[in-house]
């Protein structure tokens, strides 16, 4: 009987994953063919297909600037496959790659609904820690993906330490950041193998890398700050060795933005939801 469940349980799941890509796809072509595209501004470029705050329209512009190309994504936290920064890249444009998701159900998901759009992509269930770093190089197909994304509300910082001084040098890099920190602070929290955001602070704001603090990192490995998308969700860094350097000087990106989620869930700035975990333990980078 739990068998029997399980399979009308994942026939469920799945079509609503079918269902899904059809609409994101349906979505993120019109939002595509409404922009107005001004080089200098990447409030322009977004749109959103399979992501949730623009990234897919910003990934783009700058997949298409690239002066070299091996079409290929690392995404460490790709939920079901659905809603994330590298669907769109493997349904509509078959980019090959790796997708990780620490939760085993979700990435069953992922792979039975999305990867196949691609040959040669895979979603692995990773519950990603410093020691499963290089299982996870191991396991690209290039050291220097088009397009890295990461987003595991926890332990980003020290994951994306961890891959760049294994070896991965990303022409693209995509990364949450948590605005409750504000504009100035150059802070993560610190590392612990089993980090849950959930489980870290009752409020849930506990997570994750400040702007600054990834600046500091991403600028300290030679890459170039690009933008933050508006919803105050995700930087944007590239290696400059991969784009002509007039279009990197001619962009005006935002610095920063209010994570417009928390924002409308505490009802205060993020100088004041800060304090609600100052009191945490925290490392500055």
């Amino acid at each position: 009987m739990h068998s029997v469940l399980k399979s009308i349980a994942n026939y469920l799941a799945d079509n609503r994953d079918r269902q899904r890509i059809a609409i994101a796809l349906a979505k993120g072509g019109a939002m595509r063919q409404a922009r107005q595209i001004d080089l200098t501004n990447p409030a322009t470029w977004e749109f959103s297909g399979f992501s949730q705050n623009g990234e897919d329209g910003i990934i783009e512009v700058l997949r298409r600037q690239l002066r070299s190309s091996n079409r290929s994504f690392l995404e460490i936290g790709s939920a079901n496959g659905v809603e994330n920064n590298s669907a769109w890249l493997v349904v509509a444009e078959r980019y090959e790659g790796l997708m990780i998701e620490g939760n085993p159900r979700l990435a069953a998901r992922a792979q039975r609904n999305v990867v196949g759009y691609s040959i040669g992509t895979q979603c692995r269930a990773i519950f990603v820690t410093t020691d499963s770093v290089p299982e996870i190089i191991g396991a690209i197909p290039y050291p220097d993906p088009d397009v890295f994304s990461l987003d595991i509300d926890g332990n980003d910082y020290h994951i994306a330490r961890g891959m760049m001084n294994g070896g991965l040098r990303p022409r693209i890099v995509v990364v949450e950041y948590n605005s409750v920190y504000g504009q100035e602070r150059s802070l993560s929290v610190t590392y612990r193998s089993d980090f849950s955001m959930k489980g870290a602070h009752p409020s849930e704001l506990y997570y994750g890398v400040s702007i600054t603090g990834w600046r500091r990192f991403f600028e300290g490995h030679g890459y170039r700050f690009v933008t933050v998308d508006r919803n105050g969700v995700n930087a944007f860094f590239v290696d400059p060795q991969y784009f002509d350097t007039s279009f990197l000087d001619g962009i005006h990106g935002l610095d920063f933005a209010e994570n417009r989620y928390q924002l409308r869930k505490f009802g205060i700035p993020s100088e004041q939801q800060f304090l609600l975990i100052a009191d945490q333990n925290f490392i500055s980078i």
